[in-house]
C-alpha cells in the first residue's frame, strides 16, 4: 500500500500524462531514496542528502552511469515539481565510472537456430525484434495502424528519448502480421460486444483529438493480451498488450534449450540486427537511423564485432601456427 505522499506523487504524473513505465520508475528511486534515509520525508531533506543516495549507489551497488543518472532525474523531479525546492545545479557526489558492457552479439547461425525452437505464439514479436531492430517495449506497444505494408515499413512512435522513426519491415513477415491483424480484429468484436469496454488506451492527447479511436481497430495493439484488464488510472475496463515478461522468458529458454553459451535477452536480437546491417554492407548512418539512436557513437560499437580480433589486430600466433 503507497503512502498518501506516494499516491499523490503518483496521480500528480499522471495528471502530466508521464508514460506508465516513468512513473514507475520514479516513484521506484523516490521510494528508495526515502527508505535509505530511513524513512524521512524528503521535504525535510535536500541537496546533501540526495549526494549521499547517490554516492551509495556507485560504492555499495556499482550501479552503471544511466542507473545512476536515472536515479538523479527521479529526484530532481521531485524536488522541482512536487515539493518545489529544485536541487542544486552543482550537487557533489561520486558519479560512476562503470564501463559500458559490449554488446553480444549472435551469429547467423545461432539467429537460425534460436527462431527453429521458439514458441510459435511468440515469435511473431520476436522476429521483429531481429527482423526490425525493434525494443522490447517497442514491439509490444506497437498498434495495427503501425504496420505499412504498401512501403515494407514499421512507424515507431514515442521510442526512447520520445523519438520517432521508420524502421524497415522483413517481407517474409507479412503473411503472419496479416494473420495477427485478423486475431485482433476478432478480439475487437467480441469486446464491443461487452457493455463494459470501453476500448484500448490512447494517451490524453490522443484521446482528446481522436474520440472514437479507443474502438477502432486501427489504434488496437497489434499483439493483445488474451484477457480484459482494469485501468488503473481510470478503472475502465480495456485489453492490453501482451506482457513484454513473456518474451523475456521465452528467449531465455530458448537460447538455453538450444545450447546457446551467450547470455541471450530480446536486447541481444537487436544488436544482432545492427551488426548484421553492417555485416551486408549498410551504410552506419542508415543503422543509426533504423536504431533510433541521436548520436552515431552509439551505433559505431557495433562495428567492433566486424573487425578482425581485437582493432583488427593479427595475433603473431595465427603466424607462427600457419
Amino acid at each position: 500500500m503507497k503512502s498518501m505522499f506516494m499516491q499523490m506523487v503518483v496521480q500528480h504524473m499522471r495528471n502530466r500524462r508521464y508514460a506508465k513505465r516513468s512513473i514507475q520508475l520514479y516513484s521506484g528511486w523516490i521510494v528508495s531514496y526515502i527508505r535509505f534515509h530511513n524513512t524521512r520525508h524528503p521535504a525535510e531533506m535536500g541537496d546533501k542528502e540526495v549526494e549521499l543516495f547517490l554516492s551509495h549507489l556507485v560504492n555499495k551497488k556499482n550501479v552503471a552511469p544511466a542507473t545512476q543518472a536515472s536515479a538523479l532525474n527521479a529526484l530532481a523531479f521531485l524536488y522541482r515539481d512536487i515539493l518545489e525546492k529544485p536541487l542544486s545545479l552543482s550537487l557533489d557526489f561520486v558519479t560512476s565510472r562503470r564501463q559500458a558492457k559490449l554488446p553480444v552479439v549472435l551469429t547467423q547461425d545461432e539467429v537460425v537456430a534460436l527462431f527453429a525452437q521458439l514458441p510459435a505464439h511468440l515469435k511473431l514479436p520476436i522476429s521483429l525484434l531481429y527482423g526490425s531492430g525493434l525494443r522490447l517495449m517497442e514491439a509490444v506497444r506497437l498498434r495495427v495502424k503501425d504496420i505499412d505494408f504498401d512501403y515494407n515499413a514499421i512507424r515507431i512512435w514515442d521510442g526512447k528519448g520520445g523519438k520517432h522513426r521508420v524502421v524497415t519491415l522483413a517481407s517474409e513477415l507479412k503473411p503472419g502480421l496479416n494473420r495477427q491483424i485478423s486475431v485482433v480484429e476478432s478480439y475487437l468484436i467480441a469486446d464491443l460486444d461487452n457493455p463494459s469496454y470501453q476500448g484500448v488506451y490512447l494517451p490524453h492527447r490522443l484521446r482528446v483529438k481522436y474520440q472514437n479511436a479507443p474502438k477502432e481497430l486501427g489504434w488496437h495493439y497489434l499483439f493483445p493480451s488474451a484477457r480484459l484488464s482494469v485501468d488503473p488510472e481510470n478503472g475502465k475496463t480495456r485489453r492490453h498488450h501482451i506482457d513484454e515478461s513473456s518474451i523475456q522468458k521465452a528467449i531465455r529458454i530458448t537460447a538455453s534449450a538450444c545450447g546457446l553459451k551467450k547470455k541471450v535477452t530480446p536486447h541481444t536480437l537487436r544488436h544482432s540486427f545492427a551488426t548484421h546491417l553492417l555485416q551486408s554492407g549498410a551504410d552506419i548512418r542508415t543503422v543509426q537511423t533504423q536504431l533510433g539512436h541521436s548520436d552515431v557513437k552509439t551505433t559505431q560499437i557495433y562495428t567492433h564485432v566486424l573487425q578482425q580480433g581485437a582493432q583488427g589486430v593479427v595475433s603473431p600466433l595465427s603466424r607462427v601456427l600457419k
